[in-house]
């Protein structure tokens, strides 16, 4: 264990290794050779292209996967370096976190386990887990990317029990009712400091929020007060990006110094240690409240505004429909998803529907539904 890390925390030298054996990485850790996989991968690619709230043809500048998977790996890392936690498992998990998202943010996975339910349903932590175990075609040697337990565990943020029990390794937290290590940890709250404050800012610059709702909101109106009294003149995007940017880092600092108290009072000496005590990476309860507080107010204001709701409403229609044609006719597939479809069509759909883009999974819809009469 390297001098400067503490010793609990994950140690790429010590991991339950691969599914498929391989030699050791030259030059690198085994977690980092597990990120730059990742970052290969065709499934983070597409990441461009897959939205969070506003969808990919309704503006240049929102929020995609492939940003807010950056951006929360920068935040993950952050607070990984502070606690003395491995910083290259963190990056891994936060950067391949929505790898099995599908498009049309969380509508479009509502709408797939909606069309799945009879078939098992659709979890897009599980999905993520299968596209780095399976879907993934990369290597000669294996299916899938082939990274670490760790990794693959941490990216299994959310897991229902009856579908840990076929998973192995990975499923044995989740019916022990145990944690996963710290670097998990703080992949989970990295990637709630990010959505939502990048939310925010996206809500701001699509018309759909203004400053004036904003300031109903404790830690909004809080940090926007702090920004105006040292800047008095400031405004438009300068004071919007102010006052997130101070919000992210109230909240940065919060995780860190409150996650190292909950460290020193448990005390844990192994990763054993931490996967049997309760979750150590945590806000305090005032910032836990805050955070209750904006998320409240994003549902209720954004997520459930008119026009986000009429664009979700087309996105329902179009993963719905393109998983009844495909139900209907499996030979409309493309031809590797019609061999995966010999053995269990409906998770074969799921697959090709999760993996598209947002634009990809539009124009699908409108090959198979338009008639062209030109």
């Amino acid at each position: 264990m390297a001098a400067d890390k503490v010793p609990y925390a994950a140690n790429p030298t010590n991991s339950r290794g691969r599914r498929f054996r391989e030699p050791a990485p030259r030059g690198r850790s085994e977690y980092q050779r597990d990120r730059d996989r990742i970052i290969h991968s065709t499934a983070f690619r597409r990441l461009e292209y897959k939205t969070q709230v506003f969808v990919n043809h309704e503006g240049d500048l929102f929020r995609t996967r492939l940003t807010h998977s950056l951006e929360v790996a920068q935040i993950g890392r952050s607070v990984a370096r502070h606690l003395r936690l491995d910083e290259d498992l963190t990056e891994a998990i936060t950067l391949a976190h929505d790898l099995g998202h599908t498009p049309f943010g969380h509508t479009g996975q509502d709408a797939l386990n909606a069309s799945m339910k009879p078939y098992g349903g659709f979890e897009h932590n599980l999905q993520s887990l299968r596209v780095v175990d399976v879907l993934e075609q990369r290597y000669g040697a294996f299916d899938g990317l082939n990274l670490t337990f760790e990794t693959r565990e941490g990216i299994l943020k959310h897991c229902a029990l009856k579908n840990a029990r076929t998973l192995g390794d990975v499923g044995e937290r989740f019916i022990k009712r145990q944690r996963p290590g710290l670097e998990a940890q703080i992949a989970n709250l990295a990637d709630e400091i990010a959505y939502n404050n990048h939310d925010v800012d996206d809500g701001l610059r699509s018309g759909l929020l203004d400053m004036e709702q904003l300031s109903t909101v404790a830690i909004f109106r809080r940090h926007m007060r702090m920004v105006l009294r040292e800047f008095p003149r400031i405004e438009g995007r300068r004071l919007v990006h102010e006052t997130v940017r101070r919000m992210i880092d109230t909240l940065v600092t919060d995780l860190i110094r409150h996650s190292a108290a909950n460290i020193r009072t448990l005390g844990p000496e192994t990763v054993d240690d931490i996967r049997r005590a309760p979750p150590m990476i945590r806000f305090s309860e005032r910032i836990q409240r805050e955070q209750a507080e904006l998320k409240r107010f994003l549902h209720t204001n954004l997520y459930r505004h008119y026009r986000v709701s009429r664009m979700s409403s087309k996105a329902r229609r179009v993963i719905t429909d393109l998983f009844q044609a495909f139900m209907a006719e499996p030979g409309l597939l493309p031809p590797e998803f019609q061999s995966r479809a010999q053995e269990d069509t409906p998770r074969a759909i799921a697959d090709y529907i999760a993996g598209m883009t947002d634009r990809y999974a539009i124009v699908e819809h409108r090959r198979l539904f338009a008639i062209d009469v030109s």
